[in-house]
This record gives C-alpha cells, structure tokens and sequence, in this order.
C-alpha cells in the first residue's frame, strides 16, 4: 500500500479532475453516522454536537457545520467529485431545503449504529428514524421536481453509508445489555442482520447504487489507545480483530445481496480498513506527523463540548495529525481515504 502511494495518488488525482467536468450521478444522499453526519445533530436534543469552533476551522469560512470535523467529510470529497456541489447538506438544517436536496442530502446522525440501542445511549437518531426522513425527502422531491424525475433522481443516485463503530465502542464494550445476550461473535451476527434488513428496506424504496463502509481499525481511535494502559497505549488489536471480522461478514451479505435482488449495485468499500491501518503505523508516508493523540484539546480523550478551542493544547495545524479528535479523522484523512476510494466508485457507479 505505502510503496503504491505516490502514483496511486497522482493517477487518482487525474480521475477527479476528468470527473468533476459531468456528473456521473444526479445526486449523493447519506445515511450514517458522525463519519458522514453534515450537521443533523444541531436540531436535536443531544450532547454530542460539534456546531461550535474549533470544528469546522477549516471549512468554508472558518463556520462550525455539525460535521465532526475541522473541514469536510468523504461525502463532501465524494460529491464534488461526481461533478456535484462540494459539500452534502444536512436534511435538518434550516438554511437548506428541497431545491438544495436535489443533487444530495444527508440524513446521518453522529452516535447512531444499526442497533437501536445504540441510537439511545446519547440519544441521537436511529436508522429506522433515517429511513423516515428519507421517505419525507422521497414525497417532497416528488412534489419539486415532479414523479418521474424525482424516480429517476432516486434511482440513479448514489447513496452512501457508513456506521457500527459506536455499536461496539459506544454500546457493546460500554454497557452490558448487550454483552449479557450476546457473544461479540453473535453481536456481529446480529447487526449484520440489521444491516441487511435496512439495505432490503432501501431497494424496496427504489434504491439501486450504494457505497457501504465498514468498520475502521476502531482500536487504533485516540480514544481507544489512551486508555489502553495494559498496552502501553498501543491499538487495542481485540477491537481491530473484532472489526475485521465484521467486514468480512458485511462483505458476504453484501455479496448475497447482489446476487439476490435485480439491479442492486451495492460496493462494499473493504480497503478503507487497510488504508487507514497503514496510515497508522507509517504516517509519514502520507504527510502526517501524529497519529496516536488527535488534534483537539490534549487530543487524548476529548470530542463534542470537551474539544475546545481555548484548550492551549488545541493543535495549531491539523494537517500534521490524523485524527481532529479523540474518536474522528481530519479534513486531510478524510480527503486521503476519500481520494482512494473515488476512482472505485466512478467506474462502478459509471
């Protein structure tokens, strides 16, 4: 992977560049977690927010969006290089509304998962609350743009969804509920079957081009390290195991899933594990110079409230680090995996 990195990067950068002059999808809709959450969580009543400095510092204007951050998200990548805006609106956010959805629109919410319980424990939106707001989103841009535009808006757009870290980190290894019912192997089991019976529940809604992501190294989260005390505050390769394993299962659903219903195109993006791995352990490949404490506060344990701007310890240019704060990555990680994954989905989903 690090010897590929140059040419990769440059080649890719010619993809984007070619990309961005046709859009090669009428839209990029969302659905997820604070991986891809645009600012959904500003409108409800929770404590895990990021609508304040120092998120958002780098994104345009220097304005807090919501988006756990200092800059974009991979949607954002993602949009602007199928030639659409540069950024994916928040569903929720009042400056937005149906004329800016045409072309993307995110539902994700941060501290959601496939498990509901999940959703409860910060009290943030469920998946199956997602899909309801999709099904509003559906009616609305009927009624813009008229039926049959808006079926083939559906249709042909490309649809990307990424979560169940906090299913482990925020819900399984936190709360016993779930560790008293199931074994980490059939908690898995048991999320992968939520998360096939929401991608049944998409194609019935006219869903047919979905990018799904799995789980990262979530052991190498600054977070995770920082009370790894037993491993020296090393990655907690218990969680990274656990992490591989559940890709190679969302994988076979995967699998099965576009094998069994016509006309599903559904890419599951399994090298986004082994990129940000590598970025990890040789992140002067890829131009940073931290990545075991984030950027935000002592970069140790802080996210939402506790990542605050008037900490001295607040790093001065995120682009040395890879992680903004204790659990999410940088405007310039998510530009890297973004940029890794683009050409993939454009000869994909051309």
């Amino acid at each position: 992977m690090v010897d590929i990195y140059i040419p990769w990067l440059l080649f890719s950068q010619i993809v984007l560049q070619v990309a961005k002059h046709e859009a090669k999808v009428p839209a990029i809709i969302v659905f997820g977690d604070s991986t891809v959450d645009s600012g959904n969580n500003n409108r409800i009543s929770t404590l895990l927010k990021s609508n304040f400095r120092p998120y958002g510092r780098d994104f345009a204007g220097g304005q807090p969006t919501g988006r756990f951050c200092n800059g974009r998200v991979p949607p954002d990548f993602i949009s602007e290089a199928f030639g659409l805006k540069p950024f994916v609106p928040a569903y929720l956010d009042p400056n937005y509304g149906i004329s800016d959805f045409v072309t993307g629109v995110c539902f994700a919410s941060a501290g959601t998962g496939y498990d509901n319980a999940t959703s409860d424990v910060l009290n943030v939106i469920p998946l199956w609350k997602e899909v309801e707001y999709y099904k509003e989103y559906q009616a609305k841009l009927r009624a813009h743009v008229g039926h049959d535009k808006a079926t083939e808006i559906l249709g042909e757009a490309l649809y990307v969804i990424s979560l169940g870290t906090n299913d482990f980190l925020e819900n399984y290894y936190l709360l016993p509920l779930r560790q008293v019912q199931y074994t980490v192997q059939q908690y898995q089991d048991f999320l992968v079957g939520l998360a096939e019976n929401f991608m049944r529940e998409l194609y019935s809604l006219g869903v047919r081009k979905i990018s799904l992501t799995g789980l990262p190294p979530m052991g190498c989260l600054p977070l995770e390290r920082a009370t790894n005390f037993i491993g020296h505050h090393d990655c907690v390769e218990e969680y990274n195991n656990v992490a591989v394993e559940f890709n190679v299962k969302l994988n076979n659903m995967v699998a099965k899933l576009n094998t069994e219903l016509p006309g599903y195109r559904v890419l599951f993006t399994e090298k986004v594990y082994q990129l940000v791995y590598q970025m990890i352990r040789t992140p002067s490949q890829f131009g940073f110079e931290v990545t075991e404490v984030a950027c935000c506060s002592t970069g140790t344990f802080e996210m939402s409230y506790l990542c605050s701007e008037s900490n001295p310890y607040t790093c001065k240019d995120a682009n040395k680090y890879m992680f903004w704060d204790a659990f999410h990555p940088t405007e310039k990680t998510n530009k890297i995996v973004s940029d890794f994954l683009i050409p993939d989905l454009l000869a994909f989903f051309n």
